[in-house]
């Protein structure tokens, strides 16, 4: 699970760094990457609470 969360986690830096470089939806690439670093730090915790 440690995995999964980290690809996510760096997933969704990368896409915080895309977000400045695309021209067009910037807003929604940067959303989509907060969206990822939530899940990264939600997963374990749920996973963890069952």
């Amino acid at each position: 699970m440690f995995i999964v969360a980290f690809v996510l986690f760096l997933a969704g830096m990368a896409l915080f760094a895309v977000a400045f470089m695309v021209s067009a939806f910037q807003g929604l690439v940067f959303a989509a990457g907060i969206l990822l670093i939530c899940l990264a730090m939600a997963l374990p915790m749920h996973i963890k609470a069952k």
